[in-house]
C-alpha cells in the first residue's frame, strides 16, 4: 500500500484535474486505487454510497478510479456559510458550526477523523492519491496543519507540487513554495509539474532546466492547456467564466453569493441547442426563456441578496411575458411564500418572505437530507436520477402537484398554469432521458440528446491520456513503489 500527494502552489493549479488524471491512468492499468483529500473547502459535494457528503471533485476522482464516491475519501469538508463561518463536515455527516477561529482549535480533533479514513482506505486499497488543498505554503495556516503537509508528515509519504503557468510567475510559485517549507518537507517533495501551458515548449526549456538545478528537484511533467474541458468543478463558479453560444433556449442563472452544487449545469453548458448565462451582482439580466434559481448554502440571505439585486421583480415580469422558471434546491426554497430558520442552522435565525410563486412554507430542521434517489417525471414518465443534499423541510399545497416521483416519495412542485417548477433535486440534468424532458418541458421544441454521464467519462480518458503522453508517469510509480517500501 503506498500514499501520494498532490499538492498545488495555489487554489486552482489543477490540483483536483492532475489527480483525477492519475487516478483514471492507474485504474486503466489495473492498479485499485483511490482519491483521497483529507480537507476540503467547498460548496459543491455529492453524495457519497454511505450515505454521506463529500466534495464534488473528490467524488468525481472516486469515478475516474471506477469507484462509488464515499466519506473516508473526504474526511473534512467545510461548506462555508458566510466570510467568517462554514458547516463542518466530518467522514460525511454535519458536525457542527464554526467560525474560523473555532475550527482553527478544532484541527486536533478533526486530524483524528483524517488519519482514520485514511486508514481505513488503506486497508482497502493499493494506492492513494491524495490532493492537498490551496498552498502548503500558507504561513497563517500551518499550526495544526491537516490539509497539506500536516498530513504528507503524518502519512510519511512523497508529495509532487503543481504549479499553474497559465497564471504567470509558475517558477516563483514553485521556487516560493519550496523555500516556505521546513527541511523535512522540502525532502517530501520529490518534483514539480508544470500545468495548463501553451505555446512553444523550447521557450520553456531554460526556465525548467533552471528551476531543476535551482532546486535539485525534477520537473516530472509539463501539461498542455486543455480547451473545453468540462469536468465537476470543486469551488464557487467564476462569473468571468463566458455564456455558452448558440442555443436556442436562453437560460440564465443568478450567481448567488452562497451558489452550491452549480455543478447541476454542466450538462447545460454542453447542450448545443442551450445558451446557459450566469448573472452576478450588479449585472444586467439578459434576455431569458428560462430562469433557474440553483442551490444555496444559505437560503434566506441568498434570498435577500436576489431581492437587493431585483431579481423579484425580473422574474415576475420575465412569467408575465410567458418564461418559465425553475427551483433547484435552495432556489426551490425562495419560490414559495416563507423560509423559516428557527435554530439558525444556515446562519442567523429568521423568518423572511419568499418569492411567493409557489404555495409553501420551507423550515429548516437538524438532520440533513442525504439521498441518491431515482424515478420519474410525473408529467411524462421519464426516468430521472439525481441526490437530495438539504435541511429544509417543506410543507404546502403546492406540493399537491408534484414534479418527480421517487417511488418512496413525490418531489417538487408545479404551478397551476406549469411556467413555476421546484425541485430539492441535484444532478437533474445528467440522465439524457430526465434532461430532454425537462428542457422539453421548458420550452425547448425538439431536444436533443445529449449523454453527459459518457462526456463525463470521456474527459476523464481524455485527462489520462493527455497526462500519460507529457508526465513522467514511470517516475511517479517508482516513487509510489518506493513509498510503499518499509525501507523508505
Amino acid at each position: 500500500m503506498a500514499t501520494l500527494m498532490i499538492q498545488g502552489t495555489t487554489s486552482d493549479a489543477g490540483k483536483s484535474t492532475v489527480v483525477a488524471a492519475l487516478c483514471r491512468a492507474l485504474m486503466r492499468r489495473g492498479v485499485s486505487v483511490t482519491p483521497f483529500k483529507p480537507q476540503n473547502m467547498a460548496l459543491n459535494s455529492a453524495v457519497t454510497v454511505d450515505g454521506g457528503e463529500i466534495g464534488r471533485s473528490t467524488a468525481l476522482q472516486a469515478l475516474a478510479c471506477g469507484l462509488e464516491p464515499h466519506s473516508d475519501m473526504n474526511p473534512v469538508l467545510l461548506k462555508p456559510e458566510s466570510d467568517r463561518g462554514a458547516q463542518v463536515i466530518l467522514r460525511g455527516k454535519v458536525h457542527g458550526h464554526m467560525d474560523a477561529m473555532d475550527y482553527h482549535a478544532f484541527k486536533r480533533t478533526a486530524k483524528e477523523s483524517v488519519m482514520a479514513a485514511w486508514q481505513a482506505l488503506e486497508s482497502r486499497f493499493e494506492v492513494i492519491i491524495a490532493e492537498g488543498a490551496g498552498s502548503p505554503a500558507e504561513i497563517n495556516l500551518r499550526k495544526g496543519d491537516i490539509a497539506n503537509m500536516g498530513f504528507a508528515e503524518a502519512a510519511d509519504c512523497p508529495v509532487i507540487l503543481v504549479g499553474d503557468i497559465d497564471r504567470g510567475g509558475v517558477f516563483a510559485q514553485l521556487v516560493g513554495t519550496l523555500a516556505l517549507l521546513s527541511e523535512s518537507e522540502q525532502a517530501r517533495m520529490k518534483g514539480f509539474v508544470i500545468n495548463r501551458f501553451r505555446g512553444d515548449m523550447s521557450l520553456l526549456t531554460p526556465g525548467i532546466d533552471w528551476l531543476m538545478a535551482h532546486t535539485g528537484k525534477p520537473v516530472l511533467g509539463t501539461l498542455p492547456y486543455l480547451q473545453g474541458l468540462l469536468l465537476d468543478a470543486e469551488d464557487s463558479i467564476g462569473l468571468t467564466h463566458a455564456p455558452t453560444q448558440g442555443g436556442s433556449l436562453n437560460v440564465v442563472v443568478p450567481a448567488l453569493p452562497r451558489i452550491s452544487n452549480h455543478t447541476d449545469f454542466d450538462p447545460l453548458r454542453l447542450h448545443p441547442q442551450v445558451t446557459l448565462t450566469f448573472v452576478g451582482a450588479g449585472e444586467p439580466m439578459p434576455a431569458a426563456d428560462v430562469i433557474i434559481l440553483p442551490g444555496s448554502k444559505s437560503t434566506a440571505s441568498d434570498l435577500a441578496w436576489l431581492k437587493r439585486q431585483g431579481w423579484d421583480n425580473a422574474i415576475q415580469r420575465h412569467l408575465r411575458y410567458g418564461g418559465k422558471v425553475l427551483g433547484i434546491c435552495g432556489g426551490f426554497q425562495m419560490l414559495g411564500d416563507w423560509v423559516e430558520d428557527p435554530d439558525g442552522l444556515e446562519g442567523k435565525a429568521e423568518r423572511v418572505m419568499g418569492l411567493g410563486l409557489l404555495s409553501l412554507t420551507t423550515r429548516m430542521v437538524a438532520g440533513k437530507q442525504l439521498r441518491n434517489v431515482s424515478g420519474v417525471t410525473v408529467a411524462d414518465g421519464a426516468s430521472v436520477t439525481g441526490y437530495e443534499i438539504h435541511n429544509g423541510v417543506s410543507e404546502g399545497t403546492a406540493l399537491a402537484q408534484p414534479l418527480f416521483d421517487l417511488g418512496t416519495h413525490l418531489d417538487g412542485a408545479v404551478s397551476d398554469d406549469g411556467q413555476v417548477l421546484g425541485t430539492y433535486l441535484h444532478g437533474l440534468f445528467d440522465h439524457f432521458e430526465a434532461c430532454q424532458a425537462l428542457l422539453a418541458r421548458l420550452g425547448l421544441a425538439v431536444p436533443q440528446p445529449v449523454d453527459y454521464l459518457a462526456h463525463r467519462e470521456r474527459e476523464l480518458d481524455r485527462l489520462a491520456d493527455t497526462l500519460e503522453a507529457h508526465l513522467d508517469i514511470h517516475a511517479v510509480i517508482n516513487l509510489l513503489e518506493a513509498g510503499a517500501s518499509p525501507s523508505r
